[in-house]
């Protein structure tokens, strides 16, 4: 797993369509469920006849955690639910990358949201971890 200042991110030899059931699948166990989907590549020829990878941003959502956030600070629904993509880099090879909840939650400056984003990150991790190891 790689890290960057907003996300995690592990790289997968199987194609795009595994590496997404996969992903819906690891989120699950660490008890998000997929809120929403965007198929980045259906959208962009859509609406600019643009041709472009296979990418989609899940919107993953645990609702325990969200609860906590949400009691902490009502306005956190700005930064949920936590985006997860998965996208092609080339057949038959795939990406997949979470954003990185501790410094989402870290820009809000309220430490209410410490522990949640703590939780989430490891979660999120544990979903990475596990696509890699499989």
């Amino acid at each position: 797993m790689t890290e960057t200042k907003y996300g995690l991110h592990v790289d997968l030899n199987v194609p795009y369509e595994a590496a997404l059931e996969r992903t819906t699948a690891a989120l699950q166990e660490q008890g998000f469920g997929v809120l929403t989907s965007i198929d980045v590549r259906q959208t962009l020829k859509q609406k600019l006849n643009r041709d472009f990878r296979k990418y989609v941003i899940l919107g993953a959502c645990n609702p325990p955690l969200a609860d906590r956030a949400l009691q902490a600070e009502l306005e956190i629904g700005l930064l949920l639910p936590c985006n997860v993509i998965v996208y092609e880099r080339e057949p038959g090879t795939s990406s997949v990358a979470a954003m990185a909840p501790l410094p989402a939650m870290h820009i809000v400056g309220n430490a209410d949201l410490q522990d949640v984003a703590k939780e989430a990150d490891t979660r999120l991790r544990n979903a990475l971890r596990r696509l890699e190891a499989a």
